[in-house]
């Protein structure tokens, strides 16, 4: 056993000296390693005619453990072969190694280490082996990845190639229909091209037909007439030269038929009137030469005429008697209340159907109808209106008011307006009527005051322009009868009234007199519109002259024999160049501003167009301004002429 081992190690030193310098190199991998086997017969067979690998010093290696006395050789390149060609060096060598190595101490421990080596390649050959089996796995699994990735894009390039074609065959199939579309488009439209000249020719053929039809029969007309017209001419020429013929025959026959139809006219006439006279003179001989028939005749004309006088005069008292009970005072210019208890029934009928038993609404839907009042005084009427409907429902006496400021400041207005929304009646007179009565004024403001209390919902008595008969009783233009009227009204007022409310307005509140201020209990001023004010009043009288001015329709009767109204057209009336406006009517009062907008409408009527635009407009407002500037100077003027 030893000596095979011996052997094997011989074997393999020889190997490993003859091939050290090669490398083997796998035949399905990148490793190299060096060629040695573990086989104890197994032996590298060397090629002819190679040489042995030789030293870097030319000297044979020493085997370790021995020493060598010899001199050293010179190297032989050209050393001895066998016929074969073996070169038995290498193995000298080896045997000189395996018998170094079996005199040596370790030797034992030589060949544990060659064994280990040699496991140890065995190992690295099986890890290589099988890092090599795990690239070779990873290299097949890349190479599956690539072919599925290859098969995915020639899917999708085929995919995508056949949308091409698709769309390639779509395009051409729409390219194709267009062109036929195209291609038919253009013979429909030289069909009907050819339609047209063709309904051309044929209705040109058809007008020179027509035309020359119509010539042939105007010729023929014209022929037809001119022969008619020569008839007519010859036969009126026969029936003229016949009819003077026979007028000249029948001349004298109708002189003597109209004479007699006059004579027999006017001895009709004679003899009717005749026999009219006749009669008449028959029956006044009847008459008077008959006594008693004279007595019937005189008696009965003198009652005839005693009936018709005395019927009239006592219509004339009954009345009078009627319209003094019942009736509505002269003094009354304007009343809630008809003139009779009868008068108005049939209105108030149906205003109580319609829900209208307080007429509290007003025009504008801001509680006072055309007036527009500053917000406090608004604000003060409506609490006085709230307080005297109160008033009345709890049976407590009213309160008399007094409204004073400049003239069309709406004091006749909101008093109208205030009895409304109190539920109260309201009646208008005017103090300067009370001065014309003379000595029958004390009777008429008695007449005044009893007729007011009739009254079941109450009455707002309104006296405008109070100071005309209710001013300071020593003046000394006052007459007795004023100073008379003045007393008698102060007698009905002197208590508080649970039916009357009375309020006066005044220009000038100082002449009052000093008795009827103090039956006074509130005091309201109204003074001139602010420029707010202004422009609320010009933006309602333009909704009511202008905008709406013609929107009532006429009736049937109207319409057949009146000319239609023509409209207002309004063009550029904007907010501003009203609050424009306003700003110019500084000092103007709402009734002038009313008359403003009336001189508007006037303007609009006098255009050519009816047509309302801003520079008409700022021009009347220009000369109302300066009318209105003109009559304050005339004012001014008598005023100082006065002093």
């Amino acid at each position: 056993m030893a000596q095979k081992l011996a052997i094997g190690v011989i074997s393999a030193l020889a190997a490993s000296a003859s091939l050290a310098p090669s490398k083997f190199a796998a035949a399905d991998g990148p490793f190299t390693f060096s060629g040695f086997s573990t086989s104890p017969s197994a032996s590298i067979p060397q090629q002819q005619g190679s040489s042995p690998p030789a030293s870097e010093s030319g000297k044979e290696p020493s085997v370790p453990g021995e020493e060598s006395d010899a001199p050293p050789r010179i190297r032989n390149n050209n050393p001895r072969t066998t016929s074969a060609g073996f070169d038995p060096e290498a193995l000298e060598r080896g045997a000189k190694a395996l018998k170094g190595i079996n005199n040596s101490a370790h030797a034992k421990k030589v060949f544990e280490s060659i064994k280990t080596q040699e496991e140890t390649r065995q190992a690295e050959f099986t890890a290589k082996a099988q890092e090599f089996k795990a690239m070779q796995s990873q290299a097949e699994a890349e190479r599956q990845r690539v072919i599925y990735e290859e098969q995915k894009k020639l899917a999708q390039h085929q995919a995508q190639t056949k949308s091409q074609m698709a769309r390639y065959e779509d395009e051409l199939a729409r390219k194709r229909m267009q062109a036929e579309n195209e291609a038919q488009r253009t013979r429909n439209q030289e069909l009907v091209k050819m339609q047209e000249e063709s309904a051309i020719r044929r209705e040109v053929a058809r007008r020179a037909t027509e035309e020359e039809i119509q010539a042939q029969r105007r010729q023929t007309e014209r022929e037809k007439a001119e022969i008619e017209r020569e008839t007519i001419r010859v036969k009126a020429m026969a029936e003229a030269e016949g009819r003077a013929r026979e007028s000249k025959l029948s001349e004298d026959v109708n002189r003597r038929m109209l004479v007699d139809r006059a004579n027999a006219e006017r001895e009709k006439w004679v003899s009717a009137i005749n026999t009219t006279f006749d009669h008449i003179g028959g029956g006044l001989r009847t008459i008077l030469t008959d006594q008693n028939k004279l007595i019937v005749a005189v008696g009965g004309l003198t009652a005839l005429a005693a009936g018709i006088y005395t019927t009239r005069e006592g219509a004339k008292v009954i009345w009078s008697y009627v319209d003094r009970i019942l009736g509505q005072p002269s003094l009354i210019r304007e009343s809630s209340r008809g003139k009779y208890p009868w008068s108005g029934s049939a209105s108030r009928v149906l205003s109580t159907l319609r829900g209208g038993g307080k007429e509290s609404t007003s025009k504008n839907g801001k509680g006072f109808g055309d007036v527009i009042l500053r917000p406090a005084l608004e604000k003060r009427i409506e609490q006085l209106a709230n307080a005297t409907a109160n008033t009345k429902a709890h049976q407590a006496p009213f309160r008399n008011i007094l409204f004073y400021g400049p003239p069309g400041t709406g004091k006749t207005m909101a008093a109208r307006e205030l009895a409304r929304r109190s539920g109260l009646d309201y009646a208008l007179m005017t103090g300067g009527d009370v001065a014309p009565l003379g000595a029958q004024a004390v009777t008429k403001i008695h007449q005044l005051f009893d007729w007011s209390k009739k009254s079941k919902r109450g009455l707002l008595l309104f006296i405008d322009e109070a100071d005309a008969f209710l001013c300071e009783r020593n003046k000394t233009y006052m007459s007795e009868a004023q100073r008379s009227a003045l007393n008698a009204l102060l007698f009905r007022t002197g208590d508080q009234s649970k039916d009357i409310v009375l309020a006066l307005a005044t220009n000038r509140p100082g002449d009052l007199d000093s008795a009827v201020s103090d039956r006074i209990d509130e005091t309201l001023e109204f003074p001139l519109p602010g420029e707010e004010e202004r422009f609320k009043l010009l933006n309602l009288y333009l909704e009511k002259y202008i905008s709406k001015a013609n929107l009532k329709k006429p009736g049937l009767l109207q319409s057949l024999f009146k000319k239609e109204q023509q409209k207002i057209e309004i063009k550029g009336i904007t907010e501003d160049l009203l609050k424009e406006a306003a700003a110019k009517t500084q000092g103007f009062s709402g009734r002038e501003i009313a008359k403003l907008m009336a001189s508007v409408q006037a303007a609009v009527y006098g255009s050519a167009n009816c047509l309302l635009d801003a520079n008409l407009f700022r021009e009347v407002i220009d000369y109302k301004v300066a009318e209105h500037q003109q009559r304050k100077k005339l004012a001014g003027t008598d005023a100082g002429n006065k002093k």
